[in-house]
């Protein structure tokens, strides 16, 4: 961080793809329109790339969102685990050996693991990886695009027809560029996220719990103190930043779709969204 980058970069991408999940699932008409309900918690998640994108996507949306990694593509396989695969150990054993043969659940069939029954579906590595060859076969509800482009033109018009969500690239997997803005501004001010505030934040927090002591007449307790008065972190901020932009930018994309009914999709509205911000940008400056 002393050479000017910024905490919560390397996990950006991955973090954002969680963010954007959970913003999806704060939508029901969303959610019912693809014929899920509820919340991540339980939903069995199919991810193609344990690398960063997929490996921090797959890390976070189990371990903090309690969905299930079912089955993890590769370049030289995949990984099955109906329970839930241990997305940590799968990721050491990948870089320890380049690949997922060898582990506990490996199949050489990639194939059957792209349309194995799953309630999600994150492609995070390759471009062009769901084509009219295969989407009839893909059983996920929701494809969020991790990677760039891994859905295909005609594919999607299957996809969508189908009944699947698809939550696209151009919003999706832009958590890494919104946290390098972070960075950018970071850089511009040079000083780090919360050096201003943190401190303030703790001490304002610590007298008003002293207050609340006073008039219950009995201490807070000692496992809950240190986590309340603590201020903001660089990577808290960082953090609460991208899960803002991700919130509004779904937010924003889902009203347009559902505006019109000649709005087919998500795809669809984000890329009006951004036509239209275009527009706004160039007539405010006179163009």
């Amino acid at each position: 961080m002393s050479k000017g980058g910024i905490r919560g970069r390397v996990e950006a991408t991955g973090r954002g793809i969680q963010y954007a999940l959970q913003e999806a699932f704060r939508h029901p008409e969303d959610i019912k329109w693809a014929g899920l309900s509820g919340t991540l918690e339980g939903k069995r998640i199919v991810v193609q790339g344990l690398r960063n994108v997929g490996y921090h996507a797959a890390q976070f949306l189990s371990q903090e969102d309690g969905a299930i990694i079912v089955g993890v593509m590769e370049h030289d396989g995949a990984v099955v685990n109906n329970k839930g695969l241990d997305i940590d150990g799968l990721h050491k054993h990948i870089h320890d050996n380049g690949g997922v043969k060898g582990y506990n659940g490996y199949t050489p069939d990639s194939a059957s693991v792209l349309t194995m029954d799953c309630d999600i579906f994150i492609p995070a590595a390759m471009e062009g990886i769901v084509t009219t060859e295969n989407a009839r076969d893909i059983k996920a509800n929701i494809v969020i695009e991790a990677a760039n482009g891994p859905i295909t033109f005609n594919a999607n018009e299957i996809l969508r027809d189908m009944g699947c969500l698809i939550i696209p690239d151009l919003y999706a997997n832009a958590g890494g560029v919104t946290v390098s803005y972070f960075e950018w501004v970071k850089n511009l001010s040079h000083i780090r996220f919360g050096r201003m505030q943190r401190r303030q934040h703790e001490k304002q927090t610590l007298h008003m719990v002293e207050a609340i002591e006073e008039m219950v007449g009995s201490k807070f307790p000692t496992k809950h103190l240190a986590k309340i008065i603590e201020g903001a972190s660089e990577l808290d901020l960082v953090r609460s930043g991208l899960d803002d932009v991700m919130r509004e930018g779904y937010q924003t994309i889902s009203k347009k779709w559902h505006s019109d009914d000649r709005i087919p999709d998500l795809r669809t509205a984000a890329m009006m969204v951004a036509l239209e911000r275009i527009q706004d940008s160039y007539n405010s400056l006179g163009i």
